[in-house]
């Protein structure tokens, strides 16, 4: 088991991210016409209109959240004045409305894509099991909320945090902060490292497209001169 629990979080998390940044790489360079949302407005707007922004803005403010709280150096809280006990109830907060706001969002595009007849028809395999994966980690970042409640010291939280910062600065005894954290936790952070790696392979990748969109704020502008 201790094998088990050193691989899934103290190498499996560099397999997904160098799956994901070598995958995107070359499906950007191979495979550029597929590197699309794959839009189904056309077919079917209907929950998309509600859906859709509510989707977004929750799985933004999720990913931002997470990358602040889980990377944010813990000195830096420290040094703010902020206590532990402090930021693990503003994290539970702001993580309930957000993936609240997101789940609903998911819901009504899962519901839309499995109950229009057109929509389920362009569907492909690829795309219900990015949905069912986002649905999964989800539920499962939810429902650690509550086990988060039971103990509001933030010691868990700050064990996470060591984890997390101890992977993106490659140093190894990350999976030995995590050793002991519910089950839920754990659950939780291997769909989140596993949402990684299926990325390149999904229309996942028009998120990259989304950030390389505010380069167009330093555009200059585009003249159009009459003939």
């Amino acid at each position: 088991m201790n094998y088990l629990h050193q691989f899934l979080f103290g190498i499996y998390p560099y397999i997904a991210l160098a799956i994901f940044f070598v995958g995107s790489l070359i499906r950007f360079d191979r495979e550029q016409y597929s590197w699309k949302s794959e839009s189904s407005q056309t077919l079917n707007s209907g929950m998309l209109k509600l859906g859709s922004p509510m989707f977004h803005i929750g799985v933004l403010g999720l990913f931002f959240g997470h990358m602040a709280g889980l990377l944010t150096p813990v000195w830096v809280w420290d040094t703010l004045g902020v206590t532990h006990g402090a930021k693990q109830l503003v994290a539970m907060v702001a993580g309930g409305v957000m993936g609240s706001l997101c789940l609903i969002g998911l819901l009504m595009l899962i519901a839309r894509r499995l109950s229009n007849d057109r929509v389920c028809a362009r569907s492909t395999v690829k795309d219900k099991l990015v949905l069912v994966w986002l649905l999964a980690t989800l539920l499962l970042g939810l429902s650690s909320i509550f086990v988060s409640a039971s103990h509001m010291d933030g010691h868990m939280m700050v064990l996470l945090m060591s984890w997390a910062q101890h992977v993106v600065t490659l140093r190894g005894d990350a999976a030995g902060f995590i050793e002991e954290a519910p089950l839920v936790f754990k659950l939780h952070l291997f769909m989140g490292m596993s949402l990684f790696a299926i990325f390149p392979f999904t229309r996942l990748v028009h998120v990259w497209s989304g950030f390389g969109a505010v380069t167009y704020l330093s555009r200059a502008y585009q003249l159009v001169r009459p003939r």
